[in-house]
């Protein structure tokens, strides 16, 4: 068991289909409550309590997810990331530049409406072997009773529905969004002519001293009009194009002053890499990505939960009321690990990070951009299966297959099923302005 990281080059063409067919259809999914091709158990779930928010709002929303294309054609490609493994499952990360629009409407009144440029990322899961494990249960996608791989492979023994086997393997487990560049319409509106502006008065105020440059003062010598070789060095062009280089320069110190506040805030590399490896004596192959995926889920999950005391994976206060007005929240950068501790054969882990979130409250939609803080707990005598799904499980006490999110007792035995028996549980979430 193990990791390792790919280079940055195109996926495979299988996995391509997929991940393109995933990510066009996440808007039916959010917006309409269709089912998403590939998805596995946990993320269709995830999906459909976002849909059942919209709804729960009285709200109509539009949610277009598209290839963001440029000259070079890379945005037509899915590249490879990171890759975990254990004895059973690969899982390989894919990334990809998407636009995502969103559009809200109250009363068929437009109330928000935006577009953005995403970095996608997903986590493709397939077998390691080339052959299906036979006995693993999975829960069917049609009707979620729980069955052995090889009891799909001849139809849905509950519901009948037959299945490809390409339809389980490989499949998404994990997605999220990410906006790298930071760089909001408004920022560039405002911040552009206000750097133009300060351009012009540096010119206007140090003009004698450009024009004693030497490389200056030939150009204006030599050239037939002085008055236009003027205006392209120090005129209203110049100018706006200076102004741009110094609006892109102070976004990018911004950018690296905002990573410094953060190392400290957020929480340190080191911290990261010693969780790493107290979890990889655990199970070889996890990876800090793989938490990090599994991590987003798990909020996300929490967040658009109408109730979270009835979930598997939250065992924590309830939440604030703020929660319950999110709409669409995405994974915004800076995923940092605070600290750990590991007491009595469980580890907790909190961690924090930026997250874009759209919001509606009295028929008004903002987009902030908190830090949310969650606490994670997980034993630490159980191996991390790297598959898990907490829609399908075997009861502990009696080995029996079924689905603990629609029933957290064992229908044979009645044994209530506890998630940080197999899994991560959240078990403390805030939002901080």
């Amino acid at each position: 068991m193990g990791r390792h990281y790919h280079k940055a080059i195109p996926m495979r063409p299988a996995y391509d289909e997929k991940l393109i067919s995933f990510s066009s259809s996440l808007g039916d999914a959010i917006c309409k409550g269709k089912p998403v091709p590939y998805a596995d158990n946990d993320v269709t779930y995830m999906l459909d309590l976002q849909h059942k928010r919209i709804k729960e709002k009285n709200i109509e929303m539009d949610y277009e997810v598209f290839k963001w294309t440029n000259d070079s054609g890379a945005g037509n490609t899915f590249f490879d990331g990171e890759v975990w493994y254990d004895e059973h499952y690969i899982s390989t990360v894919g990334l990809s530049f998407l636009g995502i629009k969103r559009q809200i409407r109250k009363d068929d009144q437009v109330i928000y409406q935006d577009k953005h440029r995403r970095d996608f990322y997903a986590t493709v899961t397939n077998i390691i072997s080339g052959t299906q494990p036979d006995d693993d249960s999975i829960c069917c996608p049609n009707c979620s009773a729980v069955s052995t791989i090889a009891e799909l492979q001849n139809g849905c023994p509950y519901c009948g529905t037959q299945y490809k086997m390409d339809d389980l393997f490989p499949k998404i487990t994990g997605f999220y969004f990410f906006d790298s560049l930071r760089m909001t319409t408004k920022q560039v509106l405002i911040g552009w002519p206000v750097c133009t502006a300060v351009c012009a008065l540096i010119v206007l105020l140090c003009r004698p001293l450009i024009n004693s440059i030497p490389v200056v003062a030939d150009i204006l010598q030599n050239y037939s009009d002085p008055g236009y070789a003027a205006l392209v060095l120090y005129g209203p062009i110049a100018c706006i194009v200076w102004g741009g280089f110094f609006f892109l320069l102070l976004h990018l110190l911004s950018k690296l002053a905002k990573a410094i506040v953060d190392s400290g805030r957020m929480g340190t590399a080191k911290s990261r890499e010693r969780f790493e490896q107290r979890m990889q004596n655990l199970t070889p192959g996890f990876s800090f990505e793989y938490f990090k995926n599994k991590a987003i889920s798990l909020i996300k999950t929490a967040v658009y939960s109408k109730d979270e005391s009835e979930l598997l994976c939250y065992k924590g206060e309830p939440l604030p009321s703020e929660f319950k007005d999110i709409i669409d929240l995405n994974y915004a950068g800076t995923f940092g690990l605070k600290g750990f501790n590991e007491e009595d054969g469980i580890i907790s882990v909190e961690t924090k990070s930026y997250f874009d979130v759209l919001s509606i409250k009295d028929n008004t939609v903002s987009l902030t951009q908190p830090v949310i803080s969650a606490t994670f707990r997980r034993r630490t005598d159980i191996p991390v299966n790297l598959n898990f799904s907490m829609t399908k499980i075997n009861c502990p006490a009696c080995a029996r297959s079924f689905n603990p999110v629609k029933n957290k007792f064992c229908p044979s035995c009645g044994k209530e099923y506890e998630l940080i028996s197999d899994d991560w549980v959240l078990t403390d979430l805030k939002m901080e302005k």
